[in-house]
């Protein structure tokens, strides 16, 4: 008799999978491709924790997007951040 998988060991093992692909899009890319490919595995991995270890596909919308809310606040504030230090002038 076959067993199951369990839901979040596949799922880290999905993780791994993204892991190896970013360590080789690190080696085989470079500039603003390989800056590209970087953001959005790092996305598409957060969205996997977001979604599936934090529970977000059990809740109801309005935790759905009080959790979306979160991460574009998160996003702004690193923005800004950005481009405090792109703007600052170093002396």
């Amino acid at each position: 008799m076959l067993r199951q998988i369990n839901p979040l060991v596949s799922l880290w093992i999905i993780l791994l999978g993204l892991l190896g692909i970013t360590i080789c899009a690190s080696l085989l890319l470079s500039g603003v491709a390989g800056l590209a490919a970087s953001f959005s595995i790092a996305l598409l991995k957060s969205a996997i924790i977001y979604w599936r270890y934090m529970h977000l596909d059990e809740e109801d919308a309005l935790n759905r997007i009080a959790a979306l809310a979160a991460s574009a606040w998160l996003l702004v504030l690193l923005l800004f951040l950005g481009i405090d230090y792109w703007t600052r002038a170093f002396s």
